[in-house]
């Protein structure tokens, strides 16, 4: 099994399960969270360096405020339990996205559960939060805007290095793997600059009913892959196409 470097999810399907089940929505994301738990401790295990989880977009802010506030609790739940397990089993933990839009409470345990685990060496846990790929944009081509008015920087000198310096994922590599649950196809404005040759993956499984089994399968399907980059196989040859098995 090939064991992506940087894997990134997009976990849909907790409201539409609660539906199922007649239960009410806040329900679904609590039974997400379990599955998050799940989720990160296997990719720690396996050997995966990123992972990206899509927590809450730049658009769920349009969602009914009281969903809004009681995922805004939950978040902080799960930070403040949580980051003291993660950090003994070697997670460090990074946020990318807009943060000014965030309460103040949730910032704070964000600051406190970062803190704490900035000396973790093992897996990165990113959570996208308040996050949209085309607002990063805006705000990175802002910075370098900025620069260009200030003097610091000519239009020639912008190129895609520069432009990955000024994104939130600036020391993050870009994904291998994107895995999306419950059957929707599409990014929804997601790591779009990142993702330019990452790996898509997509499963029927609702979110709170992914378990290790799904995680394996994309896993599996993902060593099938044959990643050229823009290059043909023999250019490429079986050193660079076949990575590391875990």
């Amino acid at each position: 099994m090939k064991i992506p470097r940087h894997l990134a999810v997009i976990m849909d399907g907790n409201g539409r399960w609660a539906e199922r089940l007649e239960l009410p929505r806040i329900s679904g994301h609590r039974r997400g969270v379990e599955i998050v738990r799940e989720i990160v401790q296997e990719c720690r295990q396996l050997g995966v360096e990123y992972l990206t989880l899509f927590a809450f977009s730049s658009e769920n802010w349009q969602r009914p405020h009281s969903e809004v506030e009681a995922l805004m609790k939950l978040l902080t739940t799960f930070l403040s339990s949580e980051i003291p397990n993660l950090c003994a089993k070697g997670v460090r933990l990074k946020v990318i996205g807009d943060r000014s839009r965030l309460p103040a409470a949730v910032n704070q345990v964000l600051d406190e559960a970062i803190e704490e685990a900035k000396d973790a060496s093992g897996m990165e846990l990113i959570l996208a939060l308040s996050y949209g790929a085309r607002d990063e944009q805006i705000r990175a081509f802002k910075n370098l805007a900025e620069k260009v008015a200030a003097g610091e920087l000519t239009p020639g000198e912008i190129d895609e290095a520069l432009v990955d310096s000024s994104l939130d994922t600036a020391t993050i590599p870009d994904p291998d793997l994107l895995i999306r649950t419950s059957g929707e196809m599409r990014l929804s404005n997601f790591l779009l600059w990142q993702m330019a040759y990452t790996e898509l993956y997509f499963s029927e499984v609702l979110w709170p009913e992914f378990g290790k089994e799904e995680l394996h399968r994309a896993f599996v399907e993902f060593g099938r892959r044959e990643r050229r980059f823009g290059k043909t196989t023999e250019q490429i040859g079986p050193s660079v196409t076949k990575e590391t098995d875990h």
